[in-house]
């Protein structure tokens, strides 16, 4: 199919700054031999691959990292640094964008009595978070499902790797640039632990990086563009972790307020035995925040 599909550019929202795995993998040689590498195949001519990413938007609040044509398959890849069970869900998504996109540029007929004849998809995720994962598993749509005797009509597989300095080594060693970038992390993250700042780390681990041939002709062509992309990347993640704890200590502190208002409704009704198997049983609080009109504070 070499030269036959090519993608639309599908514009949503607003412009988003490009990830650090985003920018090392975006050239076709490095996305070929990445792809190589995750495939087991041997394909020599970039031209081959086709970039189908969805560039510079924002869809539905979701960034999507690089997407790809090469032979039959439709290829999304994604890199995590923060673990994430939902990416399946994510990646229905962004697919369903893009065979949207290959559906309107190729002028299909949705209503056709010939079977359209579509690139089969495949979803790769990169993980490189500090939450211990094993080197490589598989998320899949339907673990979300609410329990139901029918057989779910959708699926969508995620199959992750884990992409942390010292895992996948046969990965890392069929792709070296991956081996590099997993490298420069892990430096990153070493300098973090012997309580440098984040400027000083990135810093540090970029000199390393370039004295020990690591991404060297990247990281001497774009050293400030990859120091603010990293400080921005960093900054991002904390910024998510500290609303996610503001929001836990909140939910948390909303939770016990109801339990003490249960205690004080209850005590003030003299219904001692309903206040000791309160305590023992959530289903029996629920039914009781109910009976009082206790509810969960909405903003």
């Amino acid at each position: 199919m070499k030269g036959e599909m090519h993608m639309v550019s599908v514009r949503i929202n607003a412009k988003f700054k490009d990830t650090l795995f985003r920018m090392i993998f975006g050239g076709k040689k490095e996305l070929l031999d990445l792809y190589n590498a995750i495939n087991h195949s041997d394909y020599r001519n970039p031209d081959d691959l086709i970039v189908t990413t969805i560039g510079d938007v924002l869809y539905m609040g979701m960034k999507n990292d690089i997407s790809f044509l090469i032979s039959q398959y439709l290829n999304l890849y994604e890199a995590q640094s923060s673990w994430n069970p939902n990416m399946p869900l994510r990646g229905f998504f962004y697919l369903s964008r893009l065979y949207q996109a290959f559906v309107a540029e190729h002028e299909m007929d949705l209503f056709s009595e010939q079977l359209l004849k579509l690139p089969a998809p495949q979803f790769i995720v990169f993980y490189n978070g500090t939450k211990k994962q094993p080197d490589q598993m598989e998320l899949r749509l339907s673990d979300a499902f609410l329990p139901s005797e029918r057989t779910p009509c959708l699926e969508c597989v995620a199959t992750v790797y884990n992409i942390n300095y010292g895992h996948n080594s046969d990965l890392m060693e069929k792709c070296h640039k991956l081996y590099e970038y997993a490298y420069l992390i892990n430096a990153i993250r070493s300098y973090l632990r012997q309580n440098l700042s984040l400027g000083n780390a990135v810093d540090q681990a970029v000199k390393e990086c370039i004295g020990n041939n690591i991404l060297k002709g990247f990281l001497l062509k774009h050293r400030e563009e990859v120091r603010e992309m990293i400080l921005s990347e960093y900054n991002e993640e904390l910024h998510i972790r500290s609303e996610k704890k503001i929001s836990f200590e909140e939910g948390s502190a909303q939770g016990q307020e109801r339990v003490n208002l249960l205690i004080a409704r209850l005590a003030e009704a003299g219904r001692t035995e309903d206040l000791i198997r309160s305590a023992t049983d959530p289903e029996y609080q629920e039914q009781l925040f109910r009976e009082f009109g206790l509810f969960p504070h909405c903003d």
